[in-house]
């Protein structure tokens, strides 16, 4: 046996459980301390010592501590936000657990040492040369504590949430049974190009990620990933399900005052509405917006198939000429009010007459859409339709979101009944991320059908 093996924690002791509120949920937080003395812990959900031998393993990251990435937000390495990653998965998930391992900076040649080692990967050497230079092994982490506390939480079947195949090994030369290992897929960046890749040339870390896009299109969600983690639960179930998405500028406004909306937000912010396209059955919007904005309610800025463009034009104001009549690209309801003259302009439009006049109630429109098999929505625009979706609360999800412009006056953007008292505005669960300068706050408004598992009832981050 190798002197580091003989010296690694082996035993652990647990010294404290609590609860520990997160902005991914609120987990069990429970402290154990090996037989050198070091201190780790567990974060948990759903996992317990009564769970039978027919029970799904849990997802389980086993995270080595890394001050830098962690705690500092740097972009030297990934570890930071797979960290992040992890605990908004078992978040989602409701069942899982983060070993948290103390003592494995560096991969466990300790904080001083680790940034002596960045010096060196300053002048030119990888990670693993540096390290070796140091006279340090390329990995020194252990993980027999790690079985350890895993075991004591009465977890002896896991989902691994790791690229490192050395992680899984490990675990099963120490009892704990592996059924899966999942790749952690976190966004690459110029600062940790080289670090990662010789995570994958020199230590055998997972080289591709999976077609994340791909599996999420066929309803089926991976375990990580930026867009498992932003799309996964709109991927799954067929619904009742309705979603909302405005861009607006930071004083609230979608277009100036002359109407000009071209773009308020940006590129990233685009492709992130043609992927929610991509995940519904259909896209309704006004016939303003339609006469304004003439757009083509299509999915071409990511793969994936169109949905049915719908209309709501109670007063007949969308221009015969629009692409939505036009082009043909995908099956379109022209919903018009009882007085309109609307003929179809193409074998592609279906002309659906509403039965009364003036604003067309949200719920009657999403009945509406259910009835021809529509039920997973999402309301696209403009401001004063989605606001009227959300004062219905018909909306289950609102991605609404800001550009760092200020526009002054213009075209009003979200707007919701006004409160007497700031105690009684309505404060749902959130969550936000940055796409380019814009930033996304996703809220969930109304409770979500059962087929679709929600945020948790803190904010979670960013990714």
């Amino acid at each position: 046996m190798a002197d580091d093996e003989r010296t690694a924690p082996q035993r652990v002791e647990r010294v404290a459980d609590t609860w520990l509120p997160t902005d991914h949920g609120t987990f069990r937080m429970t402290a154990y301390r090996d037989d050198r003395g070091t201190d780790h812990v567990a974060l948990s959900q759903g996992v317990s010592d009564d769970d039978g031998p027919d029970a799904d393993p849990p997802l389980v990251r086993i995270h080595s501590e890394c001050l830098t990435g962690d705690a500092l937000g740097s972009r030297r390495c990934d570890c930071g936000e797979q960290l992040q990653a992890s605990l908004h998965l078992l978040g989602r998930t409701g069942r899982g657990v983060v070993i948290y391992v103390r003592d494995h900076e560096g991969r466990a040649i300790g904080l001083g040492e680790k940034l002596r080692a960045y010096a060196l990967q300053d002048r030119g050497a990888d990670t693993v040369d540096a390290n070796l230079a140091l006279g340090h092994p390329a990995d020194a982490r252990t993980y027999a504590h790690c079985a350890a506390m895993l075991l004591d939480l009465g977890v002896d079947r896991v989902r691994l949430l790791s690229s490192n195949p050395a992680k899984q090994i490990a675990l099963r030369a120490l009892g704990i049974q592996v059924s899966e290992r999942i790749p952690i897929v976190v966004p690459h960046r110029d600062e940790n190009a080289a670090y990662l890749a010789t995570k994958r040339t020199r230590m055998g870390h997972d080289r591709t990620a999976p077609p994340e896009w791909e599996e999420l299109l066929a309803g089926r969600v991976p375990a990580t990933g930026v867009l498992a983690q932003r799309y996964g639960d709109l991927a799954q179930g067929e619904g009742p399900l309705v979603v909302a998405q405005l861009g607006q500028s930071l004083d609230g406004f979608i277009a100036t005052r002359t109407g000009d909306a071209t773009f308020v937000t940006g590129e990233l912010d685009r492709e992130h509405l043609h992927r929610l396209r991509a995940l519904v059955d259909a896209v309704v919007v006004g016939g303003a917006t339609v006469a304004c904005d003439d757009p083509r309610l299509t999915v071409r800025a990511v793969t994936g198939r169109h949905p049915t463009r719908v209309v709501l034009d109670p007063r007949g104001v969308t221009p015969r000429t629009a692409s939505v009549l036009t082009d043909g690209a995908a099956p379109t309801l022209w919903v018009v009010g009882p007085e309109v003259e609307a003929g179809a302009p193409g074998d592609h439009v279906d002309v659906v007459r509403w039965p009364t006049d003036g604003p067309m109630d949200p719920r009657a429109v999403v009945d509406l859409l259910a009835a021809r098999d529509l039920r997973r929505v999402l309301v696209e625009g403009g401001g004063r339709l989605v606001s009227a979706f959300v004062r219905a609360e018909v909306v289950h999800r609102l991605y609404l979101t800001t550009a760092p412009v200020l526009i002054g006056d213009g075209v009003p953007g979200l707007r919701v009944e006004g409160q007497d008292r700031l105690t009684d505005a309505l404060r749902p669960p959130a969550r936000r991320y940055q796409l380019g300068e814009d930033v996304v706050t996703e809220l969930e408004l109304t409770p979500r059908p059962a087929t679709c598992s929600t945020l948790a009832a803190d904010v979670p981050d960013a990714s």
